[in-house]
């Protein structure tokens, strides 16, 4: 039996819109039909398991992991309960639920499975096997997201996981069913009106999806904690699901990285991405050097000779051109027109960490 591995990694939004009332907003048509792509593309990779990672499924004692074979029920959304019900019956991987269990505790991790008729699936596991795999054709299985845990606890939960995909040869699918930033607006909105919750939100998201085209996956990793400070409700204690993501695909900066959607929901920012595991070439950041057992010379990634760094720059010109985002995203809540207002195209620039700024007498507020 050769090996197994993930032949594929998909980010998805977590709210019923796209399932229930993509007609109401163009935008929540683009994510359905950026679902349909993804769901397309799952199909044709011949992958035998989906794995998903899901932030609306919060647990507090470890990890929980579904092991119903067929959980069965009809989910209304907590928030959007107007839209409509959402029934559903879902194939689930036991063996593999109970092997990632096992996995789990031998890497020294708090977990349990959960088998029980009538048990709640959340909704951002409901949506993302609804539309990612709406026949059932391949079984799944789905993790919650410790509210508690941070990045060492959330890497080994992956490493746990790999452990399991290798040994038992599956072609596994690794999902996140997340927003980007997840402000939402506290009072009711017309369909019609949905836009990004704020311009600093807007911009934070971008230059998120600016590094999951590139493939920079391990970067958004290591920028968890300063998102979750900059565009996230504090209602857990960090933006979790980039590292697990990441772990799941070995800590890769390299990766084939495609974004088929960015939208709004009710001013939280959506998007669907595909990020395939075919590299997409060697990187000229520091995270990018070498990580050597036996010294052969550097690879000059910083100490570049003029040659050299003309080279890096002409790639990173041609880099640049291809992931122009074409200015048909979702459109901002709020433009900053006022009189000191200090915006640029993309971020960080001569604003450092914030793309945005505004100048009051001698002091310039980020």
């Amino acid at each position: 039996m050769s090996e197994g591995e993930i032949i594929g990694s998909y980010i998805v939004p977590v709210h019923p819109h796209t399932y229930l009332v993509p007609e109401q907003n163009p935008g929540w048509a683009n994510l359905r039909a950026a679902f349909d792509e993804a769901a397309l593309r799952i199909k044709n990779s011949e992958a035998d398991l989906l794995i998903i990672y899901s932030t609306t499924w919060p647990s507090i004692i470890g990890h929980q992991i579904q092991a119903d074979p067929n959980p069965e029920w009809v989910m209304v959304d907590h928030d959007f309960h107007d839209l409509g019900s959402i029934p559903y019956s879902f194939n689930i991987d036991t063996e593999f639920a109970h092997a990632w269990n096992d996995a789990n505790q031998e890497r020294g991790l708090k977990s349990r499975t959960i088998n029980y008729h009538g048990f709640p699936i959340d909704v951002g596991s409901v949506i993302a096997l609804k539309l990612l795999n709406p026949d059932n054709a391949i079984p799944a299985v789905i993790v919650s997201s410790n509210v508690y845990a941070n990045r060492s606890e959330t890497s080994v939960l992956a490493k746990a996981c790999l452990d399991v995909v290798r040994s038992t040869g599956r072609k596994a699918i690794a999902i996140t069913a997340m927003s980007l930033s997840n402000r939402m607006f506290t009072e009711n909105i017309e369909p019609k009106d949905d836009k990004i919750h704020s311009l600093k939100d807007d911009e934070w998201n971008c230059k998120i999806l600016e590094l999951m085209e590139m493939g920079r996956l391990e970067d958004v990793g290591q920028l968890s904690r300063t998102i979750q400070k900059q565009i996230r409700v504090q209602k857990v204690v960090a933006f979790k699901p980039m590292w697990w993501l990441s772990a799941m695909n070995d800590n890769r900066n390299d990766l084939t990285g495609e974004v088929l959607a960015y939208e709004a929901i009710h001013g939280a920012g959506a998007a669907v991405i595909h990020l395939d595991p075919t590299s997409c070439g060697t990187g000229d950041k520091e995270y990018d050097e070498d990580d050597v057992e036996y010294f052969h010379g550097d690879r000059s990634v910083l100490d570049s000779n003029d040659s050299e760094s003309s080279s890096i720059d002409d790639a990173v010109e041609e880099t640049d051109e291809e992931i122009v985002v074409e200015e048909s995203g979702p459109e901002l809540w709020e433009a900053t027109t006022a009189d000191g207002s200090v915006n640029t195209d993309s971020a960080p620039k001569p604003v450092g960490a914030y793309p945005h700024a505004r100048r009051v007498g001698d002091l310039l507020y980020l």
